[in-house]
């Protein structure tokens, strides 16, 4: 295994660096993903560059989280990484469980491995409603439970088979779809409990999660999801039957 962490970043100037830091503790090779940032942003992501604290990937303007992790994962394959950690930007994740994660992907390379939030009281109430809806269809989709939480953003790729499962989404539907394709595709789905807290605008937080018009857009995916998952059932009972 060679392993990478992926950090896509979009007007977290007050944060990035930080979490930058704190992932170089536990994997020494950071792609960050800027996401057509404002110019404190970019100011800060080219800092992290000029330091060679990171190797920074400038998108020319704003496509999206999932656009932004796709950019990164292209990246990685590349540069010959076989596997990719992600975490948020904005210092929700705790990356003294970078290791945890990490060993989890050890042991089972083939595997998606997703955080499983512990949240604090913190956590918005829309925030926890969405999960819960997206939980549900992801169940309905993969016919299974194996999805524990399809929205947390700190998890771990095994790069091709990332890339392979080619998600449609470029917004925060990204990380839902991708969790269902590759279980579609057969790779087992880990899960390692990490807290998850939501930091105040005045300590840097920054949410680019819109209630409304993401749980739409992701309301959206679900849809089609479903669609594709009754089809693929139908096709393989259908093939068995033949």
């Amino acid at each position: 295994m060679k392993i990478c962490a992926i950090i896509p970043t979009y007007d977290n100037a007050r944060t990035i660096e930080r979490v930058v830091d704190d992932v170089r503790a536990h994997v020494p090779d950071v792609i960050v993903v800027d996401d057509g940032s404002g110019p404190d942003a970019v100011a800060a992501a080219k800092r992290l560059a000029d330091a060679g604290r990171a190797h920074v990937v400038f998108r020319p303007a704003n496509g999206g989280k999932g656009a932004a992790v796709k950019s990164g994962l292209a990246e990685a394959h590349a540069r010959g990484f076989t596997h990719a950690l992600q975490i948020d930007a904005d210092g929700q994740h705790h990356a003294d469980d970078v290791p945890r994660l990490l060993a989890e992907s050890a042991a089972h390379p083939d595997a998606l491995v997703l955080g499983q939030p512990v949240f604090d009281a913190s956590a918005p109430r829309g925030r926890k409603i969405a999960r819960q809806i997206s939980v549900f269809w992801c169940a309905v989709e993969t016919f299974s439970g194996a999805v524990g939480d399809p929205l947390c953003g700190f998890r771990v790729y095994p790069v091709p088979a990332a890339l392979a499962a080619n998600a449609r989404g470029d917004k925060m539907d990204f990380d839902p779809e991708i969790a269902v394709r590759l279980a579609w595709a057969g790779h087992p789905i880990r899960h390692v409990s990490t807290p998850v807290r939501y930091l105040a605008r005045a300590d840097g937080g920054v949410s680019h999660y819109r209630f409304w018009s993401d749980t739409a857009l992701i309301s959206w995916m679900h849809t089609r999801l479903v669609f594709r998952g009754i089809a693929r059932l139908l096709g393989w009972r259908i093939k068995k039957l033949t």
